[in-house]
């Protein structure tokens, strides 16, 4: 099979799918860069404000679920073009809001929304397109949708400071209708029905028998402690490192390296093609926790020590979001990869919810260390679970790209 770039058909779905998700992403990104100034006009505590984060999430894992039957029967393009029609009115709920009911109204809609349109959404239209090359499609879009912070920041900064917050919410809302429905609508193919030719997907050998209940809870064990790391240290990494004796400026540097260090993690992973598969890409990725997390521990607020923990805490976390996405591909065919990430998507949102409170809980009452030894002990606790995963491979060759 030729790689994922060179194939015309496919590369126009990663193209859309990138585009859409940066959008999708990067538009949820707003209280991240003015939660100040929507606290002050809506009269609310900035923990208030950003308080959106966990309502988001807690309803994006409640829906994910009951969106397993629309994705395997209507298939991800209609899913995903009904969670845009729906986010767009959630914007226009968010500009208008006057205080806590209709702020958080807003966010609960653009959670449900998002349930219909971000990640998991994209995957599995991946997988529904491109087989067999699921996994390297979906590392490529990943190298893609990680900047979204990075291009969504400066944008959000700006609008707001020339237009306003509200406006800013609206200009979102019609960048949805305008750039990401009608890209979903006239240009992401409509899925193709299993009657493939024996030299298509089709052929490909699928698992011998559906895996069991216990693979299942092993694969949302791992996948969910990971994310209670990555989410949550996200959220308090610069009040860590502030904690650990850097200033704010050196915190903001330190912490910003740390984006880029991940992208290219996850580009190292997408040039390994198919010659190892998620479970492997976990594995040696959450071994680099643990080692990051004691390194942090021990450095005393020392530079080097701080930056060796940015290293290997990045390539560790950069590796583990591909594999989160594309472990069930070891497990689940074609047919059962929907409903799977689906059903995947409750426990990892409602983790990923309520990580940043804990960790931010724990940081301010009792120190940096304290975050740190939780996320340490997450984090082993993931590797084992990997490693009882990987004994559950199904004994079939590695697909090759």
């Amino acid at each position: 099979m030729p790689p994922v770039i060179a194939d015309p058909s496919l590369l126009r779905v990663l193209i859309v799918l990138a585009v859409t998700q940066l959008i999708a992403w990067g538009t949820l990104s707003l209280p991240a860069v003015i939660g100040r100034a929507m606290a002050a006009d809506l009269e609310m505590e900035l923990t208030a404000v950003f308080a959106s984060t966990t309502v988001l999430y807690m309803s994006m894992g409640l829906c994910s679920p009951l969106l397993a039957r629309p994705f395997v029967k209507h298939g991800g393009r209609r899913v995903m073009i009904a969670g845009t029609l729906l986010a767009a009115p959630g914007y226009a709920l968010l500009s208008a809001a006057q205080g806590p009911l209709t702020y958080y109204a807003a966010w609960l809609l653009l959670g449900i929304a998002g349930s219909a349109t971000l990640s998991t959404a994209s995957y599995i239209v991946l997988n529904e397109i491109a087989g067999l090359r699921a996994r390297s499609a979906i590392g490529a879009l990943m190298l893609v949708t990680g900047l979204s912070s990075s291009i969504f920041w400066p944008v959000t900064s700006a609008l707001s400071a020339h237009i306003g917050w509200r406006s800013t919410c609206l200009v979102y809302a019609g960048l949805l209708l305008l750039i990401s429905l009608p890209l979903f609508v006239f240009l992401l193919p409509r899925r193709v029905r299993d009657h493939l030719p024996p030299s298509s997907d089709a052929a490909a050998p699928a698992p011998a028998s559906p895996p069991s209940r216990g693979t299942f809870y092993l694969l949302v064990g791992a996948s969910g402690l990971n994310a209670f790391v990555a989410f949550g240290m996200g959220a308090v990494l610069i009040e860590l490192l502030k904690a650990e004796g850097l200033s704010a400026a050196e915190a903001v540097g330190f912490g910003s390296m740390l984006g880029v260090i991940q992208i290219s993690a996850r580009a190292i992973d997408f040039l390994g093609g198919d010659r190892w598969d998620g479970i492997s890409t976990a594995i040696v990725a959450g071994l680099a926790l643990p080692v990051a997390m004691l390194l942090l521990m021990l450095s005393d607020g020392s530079h080097a020590a701080i930056g060796g923990f940015i290293l290997i805490y990045g390539l560790g976390s950069g590796a583990l979001a591909v594999a989160r996405a594309t472990m069930p591909l070891v497990f689940y065919d074609k047919a059962a990869f929907a409903k799977a990430s689906a059903q995947i998507g409750l426990p990892l949102n409602l983790l990923s919810a309520v990580s940043a409170p804990i960790l931010v809980e724990l940081l301010t009452r009792y120190g940096s260390n304290a975050p740190l030894a939780l996320s340490l002990a997450c984090s082993c606790a993931a590797v084992v679970i990997l490693l009882l995963l990987r004994q559950r491979r199904p004994m079939r060759a590695t697909v090759s790209s």
